[in-house]
């Protein structure tokens, strides 16, 4: 397996060789869309399958709603047009025929759409016109609709899992009767994602509120997870949005309170996507390819003999029964706040004699295996075998009883490491600036926190200059410098410092 081009070298190039070797997505002959390949939708799988366990445990049920949209739904709320109308399908017709004389396939014009239909960009509409015919009461209330979908934007710049022309997502639309109980649920839910992030994908971002003139259209507050790059760039993989009552009134879309009086339904929405994917390439990944977090990888244990004729293969497999016999049975504990479940430890035995055991090692470095077994005839009579930690790249000898006896914690102390490994390095890669030469000299490698006076004209002064935006307004828990001072462009006062770095 060739060699991929180090991340100090080219970080893009690394991240879009790495993607290719790892055998986890390709360019698809639709430009701008993706091909995911089996490895890196098994990961994608593993992210669904936690997650949806995390919703549902939370009291949300999932649901499905069409692909293709009215366009005239998009013209009841105008600054949903505006946000999407770049970037959306339109279809205009219905039916292709074989032409004739020209011997080829057209668009048949008498099959026109009376109305044209929109691929859904995000299903807002869709939804809430069903919404329309759910509720009547505030006993209807709430209504925990998520789906898991794919949606179409026309992105023009695109990397895999970043950025594609279709989008591979869940999406979360819920009505609430009162702005608390749907600020609660939209708080309640980037509660979940931190979770999340923190416990299985072992990634430790910066989180709270975007700043009013960067939310989400009709939000009232937008919320969002905002980590480290290697690249020390932001990467959001999800938002969460307190949405108010904007598609209530678009929709018309009102309930009987508990006075007998009419009022608009309050709404949220939250999103995540296979941006996470790439969250774990960019976040944990090295030189040599994927580092996985052993909760969310398709494998947990690859297994590799190495051997000259059947014989010695036979008594290595009788060797490794202790262990093949334990991995059948072994799970990994994923508990967290929102979940309480277990992972069961999948594991690949490699005693393809077509592929050199220099070519093995590799592939499972690339594709990040957690943990790599090689025995050797010579190590039977020792009772030991050969442990290569990828999280560590440490490789060690172990006696078989030791590993059999340990596998769970070794896996499960790999998932604590790569956590601590990533704040760390977030930490270690964050810094408090009080002047704007300090800022400048800075955003070029790290996360800044530094003081702002809360005005949309000093930040896109100070993108403008130095292409760094607010990620978010942080809580007090991340802001450790909670003093007074003032803003680094406009001189204005300041009590608050907000996350400003480069993003993707």
């Amino acid at each position: 397996m060739a060699k991929i081009t180090t991340r100090a070298e080219n970080y893009s190039e690394w991240y879009n060789q790495l993607v290719q070797q790892a055998e986890m997505a390709e360019n698809s002959s639709v430009r701008w869309c993706m091909v995911i390949k089996p490895y890196g939708f098994a990961i994608w799988e593993n992210i669904k399958d936690v997650l949806d366990k995390m919703f549902k445990n939370t009291w949300h049920q999932n649901a499905a709603f069409p692909l293709l949209i009215p366009k005239s739904f998009f013209t009841k709320e105008a600054s949903h047009v505006a946000w999407f109308a770049k970037e959306c399908a339109v279809v205009t017709h219905y039916r292709l025929k074989n032409d004739p004389n020209w011997k080829w396939i057209i668009v048949d014009p008498e099959a026109k759409l009376e109305e044209e239909l929109i691929i859904r960009p995000t299903s807002e509409t869709i939804i809430w016109d069903s919404y329309k015919r759910w509720i009547n009461s505030y006993r209807d209330l709430p209504i925990l609709v998520n789906q898991w979908a794919n949606v179409m934007r026309w992105e023009m710049r695109t990397r895999m899992f970043l950025r594609t022309a279709e989008i591979f997502w869940q999406e979360w639309h819920t009505a609430h009767a009162t702005a608390q109980e749907a600020n609660e649920e939209a708080l309640r839910m980037l509660d979940v994602y931190r979770d999340f992030a923190e416990n299985f994908l072992a990634i430790s971002p910066v989180t709270w509120k975007k700043p009013a003139h960067d939310r989400f259209a009709w939000a009232v507050e937008t919320y969002t997870y905002e980590p480290m790059m290697q690249d020390f760039k932001a990467l959001q993989a999800w938002t969460s949005h307190f949405l108010w009552q904007a598609f209530g009134k678009a929709f018309d879309v009102k309930f009987t309170n508990q006075n007998n009086e009419l009022e608009y339904v309050r709404w949220t929405s939250w999103w995540c996507s296979t941006r996470m994917v790439g969250w774990i390439i960019m976040a944990h990944g090295d030189d040599n390819g994927l580092v996985l977090p052993p909760l969310l990888a398709p494998y947990h244990v690859a297994i590799v003999p190495i051997f000259k004729n059947q014989e010695d293969l036979n008594d290595i497999m009788n060797f490794l029964k202790p262990l093949i016999e334990k991995m059948d049975n072994a799970s990994l504990d994923a508990h967290s706040k929102y979940i309480k479940d277990t992972i069961k430890v999948k594991y690949k035995i490699d005693s393809d004699t077509q592929k050199t055991p220099g070519r093995k090692f590799s592939e499972y470095e690339m594709k990040g295996f957690p943990l790599r077994v090689t025995v050797w005839k010579r190590d039977l009579e020792n009772w030991q075998v050969e442990v290569f930690n990828r999280i560590t790249e440490e490789k060690t000898m172990m006696r078989l009883d030791d590993l059999v006896e340990n596998l769970e914690d070794i896996l499960l102390k790999q998932q604590k490491d790569l956590y601590e490994k990533n704040k760390a390095f977030r930490e270690a890669n964050t810094y408090y600036v009080n002047t704007y030469d300090e800022f400048k000299e800075k955003i070029e490698k790290w996360f800044i926190f530094a003081h702002w006076d809360w005005t949309a004209e000093s930040a896109e002064k100070i993108q403008e200059e130095t292409k760094a935006t607010i990620r978010c307004i942080p809580n007090e828990w991340f802001v450790k410098q909670n003093d007074e001072w003032v803003d680094m462009i406009s001189w204005k006062p300041s009590v608050w410092r907000v996350l400003f770095a480069k993003s993707y």
